[in-house]
C-alpha cells in the first residue's frame, strides 16, 4: 500500500519498491539489525523531499534520510515498513563565497567533490576532512557533530554550521540563522539560533536539505609529522603540551594496531611484539612562510625534549619520508583518504565506540577501553584527536568484524556496550551515538533534559515520521 501510494507522487525512477533495491537499503556496516524499508525514494531536490515528507506524515510512516550509508552507529537503517529518502541525488554545492569563506551545499555534496570545487575556483580557501571516505556527506557529518582534521583549530563541524534549510513534518521549510532574514547565510548570530534543533538529533526533527558551512584559509606551506612513541601516556602528554602552543592544525593518537592494518595486516594480534612503539602520534602544522612552519617544528622538537628524557626522545618522520620507506602508505597521506583497510575488510563489518571528552582524563579513558578490547579478544585499535585548542578531544575505539558470523556480532556488541559504559565512567560521551547505546544514554541523561528534549520532538515531529527508532525518547 505504501509504494503503490509513493508511486502516484514519484512516478518511473524515483521510486524503488522491489526486494532487491530495499534489501541494499536495509542494513549497513555495523552490527545493527536490518530492517526492511517499504519503498526508497531517490530525491533529486527540495520539492522530492517536502512531497515525501507530506507523503509520510499522510501515511504515518517513519521517513528516514540516508546519503551514502557510511555511518557506522546504525542511524540511517529505516524502521520496519517505513521509507528511505535517498539524499546523495542533491549533490549540488549551491554557491560558494570565497570573499566570504561560506559555501551552501546540498546533502549530497561528498568531501572529494568539495576538495576539487576548492582547488579549481578557490584554491585559497579549505574545509577540513574527516577521517572517512571521500564519499562521505560533508552535511551529515556537520548535523551529525562529526569532526575533520582542522578540529584542533576550530571545533566540532557543528559550530562550523552558518545556517540550515530544513523540511519540517507539515512540509514547510524553515531557514536558520542570518538566513531567516532573507540576506545570505553569513553566520548564526544574532537571532534566536535554532540550528541546534537539528544538529545531534540523528534526523528526529526534520530533513536538513541545504547548509552553509564555513571554509578556512588554506597556508600555502604543509608539513605532516609522524612520531613513533612507546608509551600512551606520553603520546597524550606531549598532545596536550603542544595544545598550549596554539601552533597546530591537527595532532592527534593512533594505537599501534591501526599502523599493522593500514599496510595490510586484517586482524592483528590483540597483543603488541616485545618493544614494539605503543602508538604514532602525527601533526599537521602549516603556515604563510617556509619560516613559519620552520619556526612550528622547532616548537615541536622543543617540547619533546622537555617532555622524554635525554636519550629516549622519540624519532620522527615527515609524510615524504614515511612513504620512502613504505610506498603502500601513498593513499593515506592525504585528505580525504581511503580507508579501505576498514570499510572493505573480508568480514565485512566495522563498528566503533566515538567519543568526546575532556583532554585531561584521554589517558585514564583511553587505558580503560584498550584493555576491554584486549580482554575480549580485539586488537585495541584507538583513533583520538584534539578539538578546539584542547578544550576537548576525541577518543574512538574502532573494530572491524565478520557481519556473517551470529556469535561475532554478539561479541562485538557487548565489546560497543562496555566500552560505551567505561567511556562514560572517565567522562567521555559517545557523539554519533548508535542505536545500540541510545538507551544507556537516555538511562543517564538529565531527567530534565529528557523532558524537554521530548517536548522539543513531539513539536517538531507530532506524527512521529522522522527517522522512527533513533532518539527513543
Amino acid at each position: 500500500m505504501i509504494a503503490e501510494h509513493l508511486r502516484k507522487i514519484f512516478p518511473g525512477t524515483k521510486l524503488l519498491a522491489d526486494e532487491k533495491s530495499l534489501v541494499e537499503y536495509s542494513s549497513d556496516i555495523t552490527e545493527a539489525e536490518p530492517r526492511l524499508p517499504s519503498a526508497v525514494i531517490l530525491s533529486e531536490g527540495v520539492d522530492d523531499v517536502v512531497n515525501a515528507v507530506r507523503a509520510a506524515s499522510e501515511l504515518k510512516v517513519s521517513i528516514t534520510p540516508r546519503c551514502y550509508n557510511l555511518n557506522v552507529g546504525g542511524l540511517a537503517i529505516p524502521a520496519e515498513g517505513g521509507i528511505v529518502l535517498d539524499l546523495k541525488g542533491m549533490n549540488r554545492i549551491v554557491s560558494l563565497d570565497a570573499e566570504n569563506m561560506i559555501a551552501v551545499i546540498e546533502p549530497g555534496v561528498t568531501q572529494a567533490q568539495m576538495k576539487e570545487r576548492l582547488e579549481r575556483d578557490a584554491p585559497g580557501l579549505t574545509i577540513g576532512y574527516s577521517l572517512a571516505p571521500p564519499e562521505t556527506s560533508i552535511l551529515a557529518n556537520c548535523i551529525m557533530d562529526g569532526l575533520t582534521n582542522l578540529s584542533l583549530k576550530y571545533g566540532s563541524m557543528a559550530e562550523w554550521i552558518a545556517g540550515l534549510e530544513v523540511v519540517l513534518h507539515d512540509g514547510s521549510i524553515l531557514k536558520t540563522g542570518s538566513w531567516a532574514m532573507n540576506v545570505a547565510p553569513y553566520g548564526r548570530p544574532p537571532l534566536p539560533d535554532l540550528t541546534g534543533l537539528f544538529v545531534g538529533w540523528q534526523g528526529t526533527t526534520g530533513i536538513v536539505t541545504k547548509a552553509a558551512i564555513t571554509l578556512w584559509p588554506k597556508n600555502p606551506y604543509r608539513e605532516r609529522l609522524f612520531i613513533l612513541v612507546r608509551e600512551l601516556s606520553s603520546a597524550f602528554s606531549l598532545m596536550r603540551k603542544l595544545c598550549a602552543t596554539l601552533l597546530y592544525d591537527d595532532i592527534g593518537v593512533l594505537s599501534w594496531p591501526t599502523g599493522r592494518m593500514m599496510l595490510g595486516i586484517e586482524r592483528p594480534h590483540p597483543v603488541k611484539e616485545p618493544g614494539e612503539p605503543e602508538c604514532f602520534f602525527y601533526l599537521d602544522l602549516s603556515g604563510l612562510t617556509e619560516e613559519e612552519t620552520e619556526y612550528k617544528t622547532r616548537v615541536l622538537k622543543s617540547s619533546m625534549k622537555d617532555l622524554f628524557p635525554p636519550g629516549s626522545i622519540p624519532e620522527m618522520f615527515t609524510v615524504s619520508e614515511l612513504i620512502e620507506a613504505m610506498p603502500q602508505m601513498r593513499k593515506f597521506a592525504d585528505f580525504p583518504t581511503t580507508l579501505d583497510f576498514l570499510t572493505e575488510n573480508s568480514g565485512g563489518g566495522l563498528t566503533w565506540v566515538g567519543t568526546y571528552g575532556p583532554l585531561s582524563g584521554i589517558t585514564r579513558a583511553a587505558e580503560k577501553g584498550l584493555k576491554i578490547m584486549i580482554d575480549s579478544g580485539f586488537p585495541p585499535m584507538i583513533v583520538s584527536r584534539a578539538m578546539k585548542g584542547g578544550h576537548f578531544a576525541v577518543l574512538r575505539f574502532v573494530a572491524i568484524f565478520n557481519r556473517k558470523d551470529r556469535n561475532e556480532i554478539a561479541r562485538i556488541s557487548a565489546l560497543n556496550a562496555a566500552l560505551a559504559k567505561a567511556s562514560w565512567e572517565c567522562g567521555f560521551l559517545q557523539y554519533k551515538p548508535p542505536l545500540t547505546s541510545l538507551p544507556f544514554i537516555e538511562e543517564k541523561m538529565d531527567a530534565a533534559h529528557r523532558r524537554q528534549m521530548v517536548k522539543i520532538k513531539n513539536l517538531l515531529d507530532p506524527v512521529g515520521i522522522f527517522n522512527k527508532g533513533k532518539w527513543g525518547i
